[in-house]
């Protein structure tokens, strides 16, 4: 598998590996399924080259949810309680026997869906067509080559855009391609303490959030911070601040002395062009050996600690946003985090304008029993709900779960902790 990934070109990595794979299982046809960038949907990647005859420029014809770039398709399959929604949510494979699968194939195969995944963050789906009904041996190895398919995606879609191409079922403006280039690699992260997930729903025109988070080997530093503004202007601010809380971050910095830097950075910037380009946020840096969070607070509002079935804002008093005055000192804030926490961290587009009438509280106690993963991106599905699909702001959430117990080996099935997984669809 490995040597027919490094053969071959980027672009042909997963085609190759899927070929590999094809006949060490005897399948009849295997697919990449990667996740789209909304979070809803699979996409199946496929190279179909263009016919030898057809007239230069003249558009091929697509079906329903499907897109084409050269010899590039894309076929979008949005979740609908399906097997491949299955898979993703509660990471295990799904096997569906002939004539009952989600994708209409031929009525003599049974498909097999297998998570592809790493450390929790969803890259895609396996699926393959087999002749025969699948073992526990075939299943599980299928599991485990799905999880070396995932390093195989990782690995090449540094080199090319076609993974990147593939995720996007919507057009990308200038800011959001900004904002996008922002975000941390992998939206999740579990490790043997903490499962940490993140997600930005973006507003109509891009107003400026991001989120990140570094995990070293004693602490794990994070961060969600809104810059003011909408458009190029407020992704070009947030550029900066999500730079500067980085760059002091990797030398060494204490959570204090970040928050100062970046103040610094944006002070100076907009004293240089003559703006008033300020960013409100709020900066973590948790101790994973005792459990202690300590939080920042400029200007923003405060995060969730659901605790004991029980949800409540934690007391955070605010500091001024990052970048209005030269100077301006920060307070931390300490937080005793206990086995079973969760702390949610929100941008005010969860909250404001038309989110307003959206029960926060509520959804933060509803799904405490989902992996933080779903967990946010059902807070996304009812912000989005609330606001008629008209987010007039970002709107971002980050949630993480504390499980203490730091040094402990995760427990890992093909690259995700079944027994943080969030429960099979009803």
């Amino acid at each position: 598998m490995l040597e027919a990934a490094e053969a071959v070109s980027p672009v042909e990595a997963v085609q190759s590996v899927a070929r590999e794979l094809g006949e060490a299982f005897g399948a009849t046809e295997v697919s990449f399924l990667i996740a789209d960038l909304s979070g809803r949907a699979l996409v199946r990647l496929a190279h179909a080259p263009l016919e030898e005859d057809a007239e230069p420029g003249s558009a091929p014809s697509l079906a329903a949810h499907q897109r084409q770039a050269d010899e590039e398709r894309a076929t979008t399959l949005p979740f609908d309680g399906g097997h491949g929604e299955q898979a993703v949510r509660t990471q295990t494979i799904q096997v569906v026997a002939p004539g009952a699968s989600d994708s209409g194939t031929a009525a003599r195969l049974w498909t097999l869906l297998a998570p592809i995944t790493e450390r929790g963050e969803v890259i895609g789906v396996l699926e393959m067509l087999l002749p025969k009904e699948p073992d526990e041996d075939t299943r599980s190895a299928a599991g485990q080559l799905a999880h070396f398919l995932g390093f195989v995606v990782i690995a090449n879609r540094r080199h090319t855009d076609l993974f990147e191409w593939g995720q996007r079922s919507r057009p990308a403006s200038l800011s959001a391609e900004i904002q996008q280039r922002l975000l941390p690699a992998s939206r999740t992260c579990e490790a043997g303490a903490f499962t940490l997930s993140a997600w930005l729903e973006p507003a109509s025109d891009i107003a400026g959030d991001s989120f990140d988070y570094s995990l070293a080997r004693d602490h794990l530093h994070l961060s969600v911070t809104d810059a003011m503004g909408h458009g190029v202007g407020a992704a070009l601010t947030a550029s900066l601040s999500v730079g500067a809380l980085r760059g002091a971050r990797r030398r060494g910095a204490s959570l204090l002395e970040q928050m100062a830097a970046t103040n610094t950075a944006l002070v100076e910037h907009s004293d240089a062009r003559g703006a008033d380009d300020y960013v409100t946020g709020v900066g973590g840096r948790l101790d994973l050996e005792t459990g202690t969070l300590d939080l920042v607070n400029a200007g923003h509002v405060p995060p969730y600690l659901a605790r004991n079935g029980r949800v409540e804002v934690v007391d955070l008093p605010p500091d001024l946003p990052i970048g209005l005055f030269p100077g301006t000192r920060y307070r931390s804030t300490r937080v005793a985090l206990e086995p079973g926490d969760r702390l949610v961290v929100v941008t005010d587009g969860m909250l404001d304008r038309n989110a307003a009438g959206l029960d926060l509280t509520a959804v933060i106690g509803e799904t405490h029993d989902l992996h933080p993963r779903e967990a946010a991106r059902h807070m996304a599905d009812r912000v989005l709900d609330a606001t008629g699909h008209n987010l007039k702001d970002d709107a971002t959430i980050l949630v993480l779960d504390w499980y203490g117990g730091h040094g402990r080996d995760r427990t890992t099935v093909s690259g995700a902790d079944p027994g943080r997984a969030s429960a099979r669809l009803s």
